[in-house]
């Protein structure tokens, strides 16, 4: 009889200890693209672990330093056409993150901060904050994400969030640690980083996510107009040597122009095509990522990709994006070195996603004080830059690019990165040498000067000087913990 009750409790022991593992295992199940690398995919966290142990909340810090130099060496220091840059020839600090991840019974947040060069840079290409009283862009400035929601116990999961949280239109992240390169492509930084709304992300299986998206617009703090952007993404992972996936957006995000609408397909696809982990000093991993993109807007003078007809003007000008790029990368030396290459091609008539070009060759309105000659000093949030980059319909735009890198990464919370550039425009685009901020670089110079019937023209006839091509040299250190 012991003997008896001996096996009978092993027994039972054993059938409980099976439940909960089975019971674990359901769980992990549910975690999507469970026990899938994607370290390596272009965009996405390198990180395998964190190496936090918080109950409830997963810290992140992380620091985006970089040096970088122009061939066209501009006066003033200032970066023309990127949002990864901004100034020449100096240490520059783009980014200072610091936030993480919150989950509590399925209540579940995020935040990050944006310290550095960026709460500039960025902020200052979203027109909508000028609509209205309260200014959006300091109240968001110093935000990249914020969002809260919480996650429903479905399929593989669905999380439905609110707030500020990233696009990951044109494949790069907003975060240079992720990307393979440093400087983006024409696809990725001419298209949204950021959106502000509704998301809800819908795990059906291990390898699908779809997302839909209820926003204030493209890439904007408020909204341009009277309705919303809406739009999604749909991601598949059939394994972890392949990724595809495809962005689509829908909206009106042109500032009082109610019968103009935006349409925007990303698409993307990554394969990991060579994978030898255990080799000592050779080459461990190959991929490759392709992205392409296709937008139109049409209404209220501009016609997609159609152009007016002789005599039928009424029909407007085409309006169009079209884009690719394309990047190689190889890690070798146990993942601890990569060499990659790449580049990419747009065309934007109309140049109505074309980022735009900074101090007095923008035109947007800027708060920048402008010197007078007679040592006035005017201070204006309304007035566009002196000689304004025009974005009218009709506007002609394409460019290229092509770089290559060398990374260094001894361990996945640190990157060194050298990488060399190569962009050209159709139209002068990038900052000359003579800068675009005042005859001698600083906003301290004088700018205008009054005529005496009182009309402003530039002094000394100075404008910004722009140039169809620049070569640079970008060293960048990225942490990230």
């Amino acid at each position: 009889m012991a003997l008896a009750a001996i096996a009978l409790t092993q027994q039972a022991n054993a059938q409980t200890a099976t439940a909960k593992k089975d019971t674990v295992k359901k769980i992990a199940d549910q975690t999507p693209f469970d026990n899938m690398d994607q370290s390596w995919v272009n965009g996405n966290d390198r990180r395998d672990s964190s190496v936090f142990h918080i109950p409830y909340f997963t810290p992140e810090i992380f620091v985006d330093a970089n040096v970088t130099a122009s061939g066209n060496n501009p006066i003033d220091h200032t970066v023309v056409g990127s949002t990864a840059l901004a100034r020449n020839n100096e240490m520059d600090i783009s980014a200072l993150g610091f936030g993480g991840d919150f989950n509590y019974d399925g209540a579940r947040g995020r935040f990050m901060t944006q310290l550095g060069t960026r709460d500039e840079v960025v902020p200052r290409n979203d027109y909508s904050p000028y609509r209205g009283q309260y200014d959006l862009q300091d109240a968001y400035r110093y935000i990249s994400e914020a969002y809260g929601g919480y996650h429903f116990n479905v399929w593989h999961g669905i999380n439905v969030d609110g707030g500020l949280f990233m696009s990951y239109i044109g494949l790069n992240s907003y975060y240079q640690v992720e990307n393979w390169d440093y400087q983006a492509s024409y696809t990725s930084d001419n298209t949204p980083w950021f959106f502000n709304g509704i998301r809800t992300q819908i795990f059906p299986s291990n390898k699908l996510k779809i997302e839909l998206w209820l926003i204030n617009g493209w890439q904007s703090y408020a909204m341009f107009n009277s309705n919303p952007g809406i739009g999604g993404n749909i991601t598949w992972i059939p394994n972890e040597n392949v990724k595809l996936l495809t962005n689509d957006y829908y909206g009106q995000d042109d500032a009082g122009l109610l019968g103009r609408h935006r349409f925007h397909s990303d698409n993307s696809f990554l394969l990991r095509y060579f994978h030898r982990p255990k080799l000592s000093n050779g080459i461990t991993q190959m991929a490759f990522s392709l992205t392409g993109d296709i937008g139109d807007e049409q209404g209220d003078g501009v016609n997609g990709f159609n152009d007016f007809k002789t005599g039928n003007a009424t029909d407007g000008y085409a309006q169009y994006f079209a884009s690719a790029m394309f990047y190689n990368r190889i890690w070798f030396a146990h993942n601890k070195w990569a060499w990659m290459f790449g580049g990419g091609v747009m065309v934007n008539p109309g140049r109505y996603l074309v980022l735009e070009p900074t101090g007095q060759a923008s035109d947007l309105p800027t708060p920048t004080a402008i010197a007078m000659a007679n040592g006035t000093v005017l201070q204006t949030t309304t007035q566009e830059g002196i000689d304004p980059f025009t974005q009218n319909p009709g506007d002609q735009f394409s460019a290229w690019d092509c770089s290559t890198n060398i990374a260094w990464m001894p361990n996945q919370s640190i990157e060194f990165k050298l990488e060399l550039l190569h962009r050209q425009a159709s139209v002068p685009y990038f900052a000359g040498s003579g800068g675009v901020t005042s005859p001698n670089g600083y906003t301290t110079d004088p700018i205008l000067t009054q005529l005496a019937n009182g009309t402003l023209v530039p002094a000394s006839g100075w404008t910004p000087d722009l140039v169809k091509a620049e070569n640079r040299i970008i060293i960048a250190i990225l942490f990230r913990i």
